[in-house]
């Protein structure tokens, strides 16, 4: 497992051997790391804008003794056959989850740049930037990853802030539908399903989802 500590570490190292500035996305348990959801998790989630940038940071971590691994016992068999699909990273007990652009087929929408949870600088020579998801963006992520304990990571951040928004998410969810996402409906919905048993969410967001699902099976007509 690794903890924030282990994290922040290696994050500091990565950026005294970066060649040029580079900044990322945090979001999975990395990102609840940072706002104090969790202590440890079992990987580092990542997410670049552009292949250049990635680059950069597998040529720093590959030097540190990182082997690319395969993500086949990590996640379901529909999502490894997206071509937006992760390039894992292996040390020990470090494992590092890299995307670049998309993940899967969720796309960096305006928000998601612009509502950010917190920046984090890691800088010596050059600049290793990351960029921490929003709350509501780290939910939905979670629904469409569906990675083992990502559920319980779910639970753990709805239960633990009361000032979720539900309307800034399913807006959120609707976004990602509208822009090519054709998972985000339905993970969302078996996600809130589930979530039902254990808390109140309001009829209202669910019949947003039915609605735009509605437009999307009328469309396929």
């Amino acid at each position: 497992m690794i903890t924030h500590e282990d994290q922040l570490s290696l994050f500091k190292i990565i950026s005294n051997k970066l060649k040029k500035d580079i900044s990322c996305y945090a979001f999975g348990g990395t990102a609840m790391m940072f706002y104090g959801y969790k202590d440890e998790t079992k990987d580092i989630d990542i997410l670049f804008e552009n292949k250049e940038e990635r680059n950069a940071f597998i040529e720093i971590i590959e030097a540190l003794g990182f082997e690319e691994t395969s993500p086949i016992k990590i996640y379901i068999p529909e999502k490894l056959r997206d071509k937006n699909r992760p390039l894992m990273y292996k040390r020990e007990d470090y494992r590092i989850d890299i995307f670049v652009e998309q993940i899967f087929q969720t796309r960096l929408s305006p928000k998601m740049k612009e509502d950010l949870f917190a920046v984090h600088d890691f800088k010596d020579k050059h600049l290793l930037r990351i960029n921490v998801l929003r709350k509501e963006h780290l939910v939905l992520l979670k629904a469409v990853t569906e990675r083992q304990n990502d559920f319980d990571d779910i639970r753990n951040i709805i239960e633990r802030d009361k000032n979720f928004d539900w309307q800034y998410f399913i807006d959120e969810v609707l976004w990602q539908s509208k822009n090519g996402n054709s998972w985000a409906l339905y993970d969302v919905e078996k996600m809130m399903l589930e979530l039902k048993k254990y808390i109140i969410i309001e009829q209202k967001y669910f019949k947003q989802l039915y609605s735009m699902q509605d437009k999307d099976i009328n469309k396929s007509k």
